[in-house]
């Protein structure tokens, strides 16, 4: 897979000439580094699951995809529109006014 990442220049040409001296590519000694530096994280705490309580409903409304953000702050604005709350003085909600102004 290709992909690209910003390294410090002196970083870069450490890699390369060691790359260079053990007869390897770059990326072979990207990922060899990448590697060894995940293997050495200690391993997550057993974390206890959490239950999220959960309401009688139909799911999801048709047409909301819960990966968009933007478009569920949409579709959560548009149900509150009428009344003040919290989601209307969000910067970038669909009303009048100066970012974070709240109603028009």
């Amino acid at each position: 897979m290709r992909t690209t990442v910003r390294l410090d220049e002196h970083l870069l040409q450490q890699a390369k000439q060691h790359a260079v001296a053990s007869g390897t590519t770059l990326t072979a000694v990207l990922e060899q580094a990448l590697r060894e530096s995940l293997a050495r994280r200690p391993a997550a705490a057993r974390l206890e699951p959490v239950r999220l309580k959960t309401f009688r409903g139909g799911g999801v409304r048709p047409g909301v995809d819960l990966d968009d953000s933007a478009s569920l702050l949409d579709a959560m604005v548009d149900e509150d529109e009428t009344s003040p709350g919290p989601l209307r003085s969000l910067p970038g909600a669909r009303f009048g006014g100066p970012a974070g102004g709240g109603a028009p």
